[in-house]
């Protein structure tokens, strides 16, 4: 990930937390340094190691330690990162942390888990644009540290070409034609199709990439064979980790998953401050 991008990205979300100040540290004494843990409380992939030591560099004094890096599969009880610095640091960005690498942990505890149930090393599992705004980079990111690729970043990474640009030229041949002619050489071209009409324009025509939309795994294996090798073949549609594994063998070269970003559970870490003990009730 871009460190410069991480920066502006964690101050605009410390400032929305942090606001004037934090009102709950004006009781501890200045100078004072303390040391944390942050602790993963379920089995899964850690992912964001690079957030904390930035957002605490965005608050006050501070040093964070990963103890495992963005990848590693963890249990439940175990430490994955170890911080000292000001009570202003950790305490302030402690949520701020928690929320970022928690969800770019269940990312990548996703991605990992369904590239595991396909058990398919031909076929690669990417992602969508069906990101959270704002969190396109970190979401992106835990994909590939789930063990997944990156589609397109945005608008202008490729030319893809879907249902209302298609109605929109008056067909795949027209849509084709017409892109073909304003694309630059290093431009790729991805155009969707729904049925084998289409994939035969398409095919006479040329693209880089053709989608197979809303396919079951028996057709995309005998349209695969319409396709010659010099044009990559996308599964998408519809695909979760409830039917992955029935993909497995049909042929595609990507298989695109949007719920790998949008529907997500956070991977649970907790973060507590080194020796701290609530005092018992008399």
């Amino acid at each position: 990930m871009n460190p410069i991008l991480i920066k502006e990205k964690l101050a605009a979300f410390l400032k929305e937390d942090l606001q004037f100040d934090d009102l709950s540290l004006r009781f501890l004494p200045a100078g004072q340094s303390i040391s944390g843990s942050f602790i993963a409380k379920q089995s899964g992939i850690i992912c964001g190691q690079q957030i904390p030591q930035i957002a605490y560099n965005l608050i006050d004094k501070a040093a964070y330690t990963p103890v495992v890096s963005d990848g590693t599969k963890v249990k439940p009880g175990q430490t994955i990162g170890r911080v000292i610095g000001t009570p202003a640091a950790l305490l302030s960005g402690e949520r701020v942390i928690l929320n970022l690498m928690q969800h770019m942990s269940g990312i990548a505890t996703k991605t990992a888990q369904m590239v595991t149930k396909l058990a398919d090393p031909s076929i690669r599992l990417t992602d969508t644009r069906k990101t959270t705004p704002g969190l396109r980079m970190f979401d992106k990111y835990a994909v590939t540290v789930g063990g997944g690729v990156n589609h397109r970043f945005d608008l202008t990474g490729a030319i893809m070409l879907k249902d209302n640009h298609i109605a929109l030229a008056g067909g795949v041949k027209s849509a084709l034609l017409m892109v073909q002619r304003h694309a630059g050489p290093l431009t790729p071209i991805e155009i969707e199709v729904e049925t084998e009409s289409e994939l035969r324009d398409a095919v006479s025509v040329g693209a880089n990439v053709i989608m197979f939309d809303n396919q079951t795994p028996e057709t995309i294996k005998k349209w695969r064979r319409l396709v010659p090798a010099t044009i990559k073949v996308e599964a998408s549609g519809g695909i979760s980790e409830d039917t992955i594994a029935d993909f497995k063998g049909c042929g595609a070269d990507f298989i695109s998953v949007g719920n790998l970003t949008n529907d997500v559970s956070p991977l649970d870490i907790s973060f507590l401050i080194d020796g701290a003990v609530k005092s018992t009730p008399v």
